[in-house]
């Protein structure tokens, strides 16, 4: 019975530590999320410019994403840009191409960090609303992350939360405790 449970001891052990090379290796370092809103602020109107921007939608299929150029208030700080340009993208398509956010979604917050990580922080109406399946989820998740790293150049990844926390998906089958980066592939 001794020896019994020295091997379970063991083991118990090995497990744990395996656990916190696992951790230590394959996990990104999470940087701490801003605590300021920088969307709040407005510039005057009267220097507002439009700014040409590519919005990411998914084709009639589902298949792939199509670019879509739109005008967008143009602003300095990419937090402010990057909120021009979400807000356009829930409003849906204006040509021939299909809404891959929920009309329901609304923007929270967006935060730009120094290092280029923009923090996309959606309400829930995102998952309650969202079709579902695997192809849609991704279609979903890469129209928001290329429409803000290929249009926003101090943006180069994007972490989506929902409700200000980190959500596991937005319909279970994508990943989103890690941030993306833009993926060329899913754009024809």
């Amino acid at each position: 019975m001794t020896n019994r449970r020295y091997l379970i001891g063991i083991i118990v052990i090995f497990m744990v530590v395996a656990g916190v090379v696992f951790h230590l290796i394959f996990s990104q370092p999470e940087e701490p999320m801003p605590t300021a809103d920088r969307t709040e602020k407005s510039e005057p109107l009267s220097t507002v410019k439009g700014a040409e921007v590519n919005l990411y939608f998914t084709d009639k299929d589902g298949l792939f994403l199509t670019a879509e150029s739109r005008t967008v208030p143009r602003a300095e700080d990419p937090a402010i840009q990057g909120r021009h340009i979400i807000e356009a993208l829930i409003k849906g398509p204006a040509k021939g191409s299909a809404r891959t956010v929920p009309e329901a979604t609304a923007l929270r917050a967006i935060y730009v960090t120094e290092n280029g990580r923009a923090y996309v922080d959606l309400k829930d109406g995102i998952m309650d609303h969202h079709p579902g399946g695997s192809k849609s989820e991704l279609m979903s998740i890469y129209s928001i992350v290329n429409s803000l790293v290929l249009n926003v150049q101090a943006i180069r990844s994007v972490k989506i939360l929902v409700d200000g926390r980190e959500a596991m998906s937005l319909a279970g089958h994508v990943d989103l405790r890690f941030p993306f980066k833009a993926n060329m592939l899913m754009v024809r």
